[in-house]
């Protein structure tokens, strides 16, 4: 039997301060294995009452740029951390660290998102942190690491390590 070849990883993201580590840890496995990285950035939508009262207030066309204008708002931002991480982590690195990212966003619910991105983007390992914005056990990396199909690597973020 062949073991398992990990071509592309799913690095999921909330954009949190507490997400570096999660992404080193990407980072890591990404440039040992000579993998690619789809960074996920997983958007909830508006709820019903939200989206009705907003309706009322101002014309679709405008709430539709609004949308738009956020999710390439939070595109940029994607980009960005990346970037700072190069500058502030990799420059002074003795090797070239060859990265093949690719930035995505997608509407829906945390879990069913990360799972349908995995699946339909063929990827053979979800990276996700371990602890939510508040420092407690994540559901959502909970209920991914059950009705995952592929590894799921969960990285502690509320705690120092090395």
């Amino acid at each position: 039997m062949a073991l398992p070849e990990i071509k592309t990883i799913l690095y999921t993201t909330s954009l949190g301060k507490h997400t570096r580590p999660v992404f080193r840890q990407a980072l890591n496995l990404a440039q040992n294995l000579n993998a690619r990285i789809i960074m996920l950035h997983v958007i909830e939508p508006i709820g019903e009452l939200g989206h009705a009262l907003i309706q009322n207030y101002l014309p679709e066309e405008t709430v539709k740029k609004m949308h738009d204008e956020g999710i390439d708002e939070v595109m940029k931002q994607m980009k960005s951390r990346i970037e700072k991480f190069c500058e502030e982590e990799l420059g002074s690195l003795d090797k070239v660290v060859d990265l093949d990212i690719e930035h995505m966003i997608v509407e829906g619910n945390y879990t069913d998102s990360i799972l349908k991105t995995a699946a339909s983007c063929k990827a053979d390992m979800i990276i996700m942190g371990s602890e939510n914005t508040f420092g407690h056990h994540s559901q959502t990396t909970r209920q991914v690491i059950k009705g995952a199909k592929v590894p799921v690597v969960a990285v502690p973020t509320g705690k120092k390590y090395i």
